[in-house]
C-alpha cells in the first residue's frame, strides 16, 4: 500500500512538474509571439514613406486645393476617411499623388518672440551725434504722433506711418530708432530682413502677419525692420520659388502697412545701405513715405560722435582736434570703434591712461579693417 502511494505521489509531482513546464513554455511562447508582432509593426513603419504636410488653400466638393512649402499648389483628392477640412486646416498627403490622408493638429502660429528682439532701449538722443537735424525729422515723424496724436487731429493731418533711413553701414540708423523708442516708451522690435528671408522660405509672410500682430498687441511699440532691401528690393525674375515666396513675404508687408492707421500707436522704420534698389511700393504715400538720409558726419559730427565715446575714457592731455581730423570719412561706428582700439592698446601696454599715440594707432587699424572687411567691420559696432 505504501509501495503504491509512494508512486502515486511521484506520478503527481512529474505531472505538476510537467504542467508547470507547459505552462512557462506557453507564456514565453506568448511574449516571442508579441515581441514579433512588436517587431513586425515596427518594420513596417520603416518600410512605409513619409507622408507631406501640407496646408489647404480651398475644398472644392471632394478635392482640395493644397499648398506646399515651396509655394506650389495642387489640385488633390481627399480620401473619404478623411471628414471636415476647411481651408487653412494642416493635413497629411500621400507623397506619390497627394491625396489627402489625415488631418492633422498642429498650431499655425510661431512663437514670434523667438525671431525677433524684443526690447526697451535706454538709447536717449544724447548717445547720437553728428546727426542733428536727421533726429529732428525722426521726432517730428515718429515721436510726435506718438507722444501727443491729438495735435494732429486738431490740425487735420495725418502723419507718416512710418520712415525710411538710408545710408552708408555704421552711421546710425538703428540707433536712431533704439533712441525713438526710448524717448516714446514703447516697445522695440527689431526684424533683420535677411534673416526673414532665409530662414522663412515659405512662412515669410505668416510669420510678418504675427510680428505685426505682436507689435498691436505690445503698444506703444516701434518694428525697426533691418536691412529691409532683402525684402522690398526690385525683383527682376520671380519664377523661382525662393523668389516667389520673397515676393508673398513682401505682399504681406505692403498689407500689413496699409492696415495701419496713421495716428496708431505703432509706427514702422525701415533702414537700408541700397535705397537705389528698393521698390517704389515700399515708399509710396501712405507706406514708409517719410525718407530720411543718414549720411557721414561732417568735422563737427566728428567731433560731437568722437566726445561721446571718449567720455568716459581717461586719456591723456593732447590735442583732440588733430585726431578728429585724421578720422575724416568716418562713420559714426567706426569713430566708436577708434575709442574702443584705442583704449585696449593701453590696456596691453599696462596703462591706465589712453594717448595720443593709442588714437592714431586705432585710426589706423580702423581704416585698415573697414577696407579689407569691406564694411563689415563697422556693422559689428553698429
Amino acid at each position: 500500500m505504501n509501495t503504491k502511494s509512494g508512486e502515486t505521489e511521484s506520478l503527481n509531482r512529474a505531472i505538476y512538474g510537467y504542467a508547470t513546464e507547459v505552462s512557462g513554455l506557453e507564456d514565453e511562447n506568448r511574449l516571442l509571439k508579441q515581441t514579433l508582432e512588436a517587431l513586425k509593426i515596427e518594420l513596417r513603419k520603416f518600410k512605409t514613406p513619409p507622408f507631406i504636410i501640407c496646408e489647404v488653400k480651398d475644398v472644392i466638393k471632394d478635392k482640395a486645393v493644397l499648398s506646399l512649402k515651396n509655394g506650389n499648389e495642387f489640385y488633390v483628392d481627399i480620401s473619404e476617411e478623411v471628414k471636415n477640412i476647411h481651408p487653412g486646416d494642416m493635413i497629411l498627403a500621400h507623397q506619390k499623388n497627394l491625396t489627402v490622408i489625415d488631418k492633422i493638429n498642429t498650431t499655425k502660429r510661431f512663437n514670434v518672440e523667438q525671431f525677433v528682439i524684443i526690447e526697451k532701449p535706454d538709447v536717449s538722443w544724447k548717445d547720437i551725434g553728428g546727426l542733428k537735424e536727421e533726429i529732428n525729422e525722426i521726432q517730428e515723424v515718429i515721436e510726435l504722433p506718438l507722444n501727443n496724436p491729438e495735435l494732429f487731429k486738431e490740425i487735420g493731418i495725418k502723419p507718416p506711418k512710418g520712415v525710411l533711413l538710408y545710408g552708408p553701414p555704421g552711421t546710425g540708423k538703428t540707433l536712431l530708432a533704439k533712441a525713438v523708442a526710448s524717448s516714446t516708451n514703447s516697445t522695440f522690435i527689431e526684424i533683420v530682413g535677411s534673416e526673414l528671408v532665409q530662414k522663412f522660405i515659405g512662412e515669410g509672410a505668416k510669420l510678418v502677419n504675427e510680428i505685426f500682430e505682436l507689435a498691436r498687441s505690445k503698444a506703444p511699440s516701434i518694428v525697426f525692420i533691418d536691412e529691409i532691401d532683402a525684402l522690398a528690393s526690385i525683383r527682376v525674375d520671380i519664377g523661382t520659388s525662393g523668389e516667389r515666396e520673397v515676393q508673398r513675404t513682401f505682399m504681406q508687408l505692403l498689407a500689413e502697412l496699409d492696415g495701419f492707421s496713421p495716428l496708431d500707436n505703432v509706427k514702422i522704420i525701415g533702414a537700408t545701405n541700397r535705397r537705389d534698389i528698393l521698390d517704389p511700393a515700399i515708399t509710396r504715400p501712405g507706406r514708409l513715405d517719410r525718407l530720411i538720409k543718414i549720411g557721414e558726419p561732417n568735422i563737427d559730427g566728428l567731433r560731437q560722435i568722437f566726445k561721446i565715446h571718449s567720455k568716459n575714457m581717461k586719456i591723456d592731455k593732447f590735442r583732440t582736434e588733430d585726431i578728429i581730423k585724421k578720422m575724416e570719412g568716418m562713420s559714426g561706428a567706426e569713430v566708436r570703434a577708434v575709442c574702443t582700439e584705442a583704449g585696449y592698446f593701453a590696456i596691453r601696454e599696462k596703462r591706465k591712461k589712453v594717448t595720443r599715440k593709442d588714437f592714431l594707432g586705432a585710426v589706423q587699424k580702423v581704416k585698415h579693417e573697414a577696407k579689407t572687411e569691406g564694411g563689415d567691420f563697422m556693422k559689428m559696432f553698429g
